[in-house]
């Protein structure tokens, strides 16, 4: 058991050991401690159930900062047609909810993107995208998939439904996804030979789910320090934050903009507004009669520049 607990503790004091991070990489051990006890060694209910609520509203708002762009109409491409995109995000952060970060939490963030569309039969349309959290090692990668209800038609307007399931990978000690279900209207007209111009809009359900590993909230102490005769020491200042469920917190996504295709070069521009809810925040002197309180939107403005074939 002795020997046991050595290795317990070695692992704890290693994984808080001091690495390399850039700017934008997450530590969301400055969330606070979800087991934080008093000077006598009792838990501190408020501190508790606070820093649970700052994970929960960190994870809906980094929720909708990775899912904040869709940068097509509701057509397809054709069945047998590709779409290859760059595209570059800019998001809105809100200083009012804390992203944790190895600096300071800027207003904003950039998220460059490569997107790839192909057509399907039975107006189907299968899609990739691959993002980067500028200044950080945190890459976002989403699937979807996209059905044109209706397209084409002269005087009616196009209307599609997408699937999509995005997840931040590189974040240390966080798993955190999203699934969502898109449903857009947009209207292509013709310029004149092979350029037209296409406004479209929608409204965008995203499903967050984010947890933890267990984090040592003492990173800094020594080996020595955290070895014992138990595994208990090893464990002492460590916890992961409550689960942060799917069906619980669910974001509300606006967007419109518009797409020109003149050839086969596309340009498109899009803005979106997410609306996050809200959470529960604990106050005194009853803690565990938390108030309701609602998070802020999101911004974010989107460019794409890519060839449509």
């Amino acid at each position: 058991m002795r020997t046991f607990s050595r290795w317990l503790a070695l692992a704890a004091w290693a994984s808080g050991a001091a690495a390399y991070a850039d700017n934008n990489d997450l530590r969301i051990s400055q969330l606070g401690n979800p087991r934080a006890r008093d000077d006598l060694g009792n838990p501190t209910v408020r501190a508790n159930l606070a820093a649970n609520a700052e994970f929960q509203a960190f994870a809906r708002v980094m929720g909708a900062a990775i899912t904040s762009v869709n940068l097509m109409p509701p057509e397809t491409t054709g069945h047998s047609a590709w779409a290859v995109n760059a595209e570059l995000s800019v998001v809105s952060l809100p200083d009012s909810v804390v992203i944790p970060m190895e600096a300071a939490q800027p207003s904003t963030v950039l998220i460059p993107s490569f997107h790839v569309r192909k057509g399907l039969p039975f107006s189907l349309e299968l899609g990739g995208r691959v993002g980067w959290i500028e200044r950080s090692s945190q890459v976002v990668g989403t699937g979807e998939l996209k059905w044109a209800a209706n397209e084409g038609f002269t005087w009616l307007p196009d209307v599609g439904v997408r699937g999509h399931v995005t997840k931040l990978f590189g974040a240390r000690d966080l798993s955190l996804t999203v699934m969502g279900l898109d449903i857009g209207v947009g209207k292509q007209f013709p310029l004149g030979g092979m350029v037209t111009l296409t406004p479209y809009g929608g409204l965008d359900l995203g499903f967050v789910g984010a947890t933890s590993s267990r984090i040592d909230f003492n990173p800094e102490r020594s080996f020595g320090e955290s070895a014992g005769d138990t595994s208990r020491a090893a464990l002492e200042n460590t916890e992961a934050y409550r689960k942060v469920s799917f069906g619980d917190n669910v974001n509300q996504r606006l967007y419109g903009g518009v797409r020109f295709i003149g050839g086969v070069l596309q340009l498109g521009a899009e803005l979106s507004l997410t609306r996050t809810g809200s959470v529960d925040v604990p106050l005194e002197p009853n803690p565990e009669t938390p108030e309701n309180r609602g998070l802020p939107a999101v911004f974010a403005f989107n460019t794409t520049l890519g060839l449509d074939f």
